[in-house]
């Protein structure tokens, strides 16, 4: 039978004190006469004496300065068990696999990532990037645990929650014309080389950015760079391009570049993605990612 470890704990204070009136009173916080019937219900679990008493003081027996030596690492372990099922059960251990879209990573993935770890010690947190289209398919199959992606990015058997808003603008370089004015044109923007992500890389945004420039004249031109992530960017960095991005560039933005907002332009969306059934840790993930996002002002009013 598994013992009563409340009055195990009882017999442990009382093992210290050897006195029924200070271990009730001072210590535990109960009558003597509940704890003398504790103790009595212990004795007859374990089929022997653990205390002899007398008028005047208490004595261990020798099963009772047994029990004395050998309960409290088990009581430890017991509380150490107690609190990683505790842990488990809200979703604050265990391994996580996060995949982000590139676009994500300068500053969005890297502060959940950063807030999970901090706040939930026993998580081991991996983070990947991913080619936009593969991350919900890979949230609803299990290879990964959530994700991180720019637009309303479509997948079954996924739930989709707003991370944030971003404001859209133009990166370009700092020696260009435009970057003298505070906010940009739509049209103005227009008259330049718009440099966009090939399609296929995000659908979504692709089509969001590219639709923001289609009722301009004379059309856009727009220019797809032969690799999906070009590490120089020399058409930009030379003023022949602008590109299209979140407000998240001023904070990556290369040397030599910047950013600026198209005037009325709508906001980029920056979501996380879960699987439709939800396990405690996924639900932790929510729960940072909601506090997050309130504490960094990702989700203005």
């Amino acid at each position: 039978m598994a013992p009563d470890t409340v009055s195990l704990r009882y017999f442990l204070v009382l093992a210290q004190e050897l006195n029924f009136t200070r271990a009730a009173a001072a210590r535990i916080g109960i009558a003597q006469p509940a704890l003398s019937a504790r103790m009595r219900r212990l004795e007859a679990e374990l089929g022997t004496s653990l205390l002899v008493r007398n008028t005047r003081s208490v004595v261990l027996t020798t099963a009772g300065a047994a029990l004395a030596e050998f309960a409290p690492p088990a009581l430890a372990a017991l509380d150490r068990a107690w609190d990683t099922a505790r842990s488990a059960g809200a979703g604050e251990l265990g391994t996580l696999r996060i995949g982000y879209s590139l676009s994500t990573g300068a500053e969005t993935a890297p502060a959940l990532v950063d807030r999970l770890i901090r706040s939930s010690p026993g998580l081991e947190v991996g983070a990947v990037p991913m080619a936009t289209p593969e991350i919900s398919p890979a949230v609803a199959d299990g290879r990964i645990d959530a994700g991180i992606t720019r637009g309303e990015q479509p997948g079954r058997g996924v739930r989709r929650f707003l991370l944030r808003r971003q404001r859209i603008g133009v990166q370009l370089a700092q020696h260009h014309p435009l970057a003298e004015h505070p906010e940009i044109e739509i049209a103005d923007a227009a008259a330049y080389p718009l440099r966009l992500p090939a399609r296929t890389a995000n659908p979504v945004i692709h089509d969001q950015l590219s639709a923001l420039f289609r009722d301009t004249r004379p059309h856009p031109r727009f220019h797809t760079p032969a690799v999906s992530f070009d590490m120089s960017q020399r058409d930009l960095h030379d003023g022949v391009t602008l590109a299209p991005a979140g407000e998240a560039a001023v904070t990556a933005a290369p040397a030599g570049l910047t950013w600026r907002p198209l005037r009325g332009a709508p906001t980029l969306t920056i979501h996380l993605v879960l699987p439709r059934e939800q396990s405690p840790l996924h639900r932790r993930i929510r729960t940072v990612a909601k506090t997050l996002a309130h504490e960094l002002h990702w989700l203005p009013d």
